[in-house]
């Protein structure tokens, strides 16, 4: 959805809104922008070889062994039991190496239209291969030494092709992604604000609702929308006043295109509340902090005490949980004893 399409679309939106006969609950009138609403997925019936490739994926992703020196798993900066992160400004890879921006959440990331801060992978398949031959997070040294490792570690190659059943050979790098893949799609976390999008008009409090409304109003759903809010889009951080960090220029450092200077995806707003520090650069601890900055470098105002606390508020309501079958981490892996 382009940017432009969606500005219309919110344009509309007001107008609605704005002529509205305001009965019942005025925050329902908001919801239309953020649907559908999100589920748990994790009960819903799946073939044998869905799970069998949902399964292998939990392993994959809670293996150490999947890095250099067997020190670092995906878990190890997106933890499952923390909301998808590690709450550290910077993530540590092998040999205590700190990655150069902040780890976002696994979480809801399947939703995105793209991954990574500087939006370089479009889905998270394609982003799981990323880190794993990272110099300074797992650091493997090419695709082919990653297949070598899991094939001599017995168990491995049969649960591919289990996952795998058509595929010869099933143990490849790129069903290695397909099968984290497969599991972070199963990492979806609706909560209280889903009920009410589906039009619970009591599944949030009073305060959560006025906060919603402020949240809408002052422009923050021009780039946190849908269900996800956030994670749609891409945007030059520092768009009305520029952003006090600019060592790390975004998305120009991939592309060198002037126009990519200070651009990084949207970060979603689900379980935000949960994934201290904030940014790229991780550099804001509180969530108030950062209400705070994006409405002064975004949008250009200077937001009151009272809409600080009253957006917070709301963005507190959007913390959900995971089905607790889908974070749990494996009761043993491949060629180990069961601990």
């Amino acid at each position: 959805m382009s940017m432009s399409f969606f500005q219309k679309k919110i344009g509309s939106l007001l107008l609605l809104t704005a002529h509205l006969t305001m009965t019942g609950d005025e925050a329902l009138n908001w919801t239309a922008a953020y649907t559908p609403a999100l589920k748990h997925i994790w009960p819903e019936s799946r073939t044998k070889v869905e799970n069998a490739r949902i399964e292998l994926g939990r392993l994959l992703y809670f293996d150490k062994r999947l890095s250099r020196d067997d020190s670092v798993s995906c878990n190890s900066c997106h933890d499952t039991l923390r909301y998808g992160v590690d709450g550290l400004r910077f993530s540590k890879g092998i040999d205590e190496h700190l990655t150069p921006r902040h780890s976002p959440s696994t979480f809801n990331a399947f939703l995105y239209s793209s991954q990574f801060w500087d939006t370089r992978a479009e889905t998270v398949e394609e982003q799981a291969k990323g880190p794993i031959l990272a110099k300074g997070e797992m650091g493997m040294p090419s695709e082919d030494a990653v297949v070598k490792k899991l094939m001599s570690i017995d168990g491995y190659e049969s649960l591919f092709k289990q996952a795998f059943p058509n595929d010869t050979p099933a143990l490849t790098f790129d069903n290695l992604a397909n099968a984290i893949g497969a599991y972070e799609r199963v990492l979806i976390s609706p909560g209280r604000f889903d009920q009410f999008v589906n039009g619970d008009v009591n599944a949030l409090t009073t305060e959560e609702k006025k906060g919603f409304i402020t949240f809408n109003t002052v422009g923050c759903m021009t780039c946190h929308y849908e269900n996800a809010l956030g994670g749609l889009n891409s945007q030059k951080l520092g768009l009305i006043e520029p952003w006090p960090n600019q060592k790390d220029q975004g998305r120009f450092e991939s592309t060198g295109q002037e126009h990519d200077r200070m651009v990084f995806k949207v970060c979603s707003l689900r379980n935000v509340a949960e994934t201290a520090p904030y940014f790229h650069d991780g550099s804001v601890e509180t969530l108030k902090e950062a209400i705070r900055l994006m409405a002064k470098h975004q949008l250009g105002i200077e937001l009151k005490e009272n809409e600080v606390n009253e957006i917070e508020t709301f963005l507190k309501c959007l913390t959900g949980t995971v089905h607790h079958e889908a974070v749990k981490p494996p009761s043993s892996f491949p060629g180990m004893e069961a601990e």
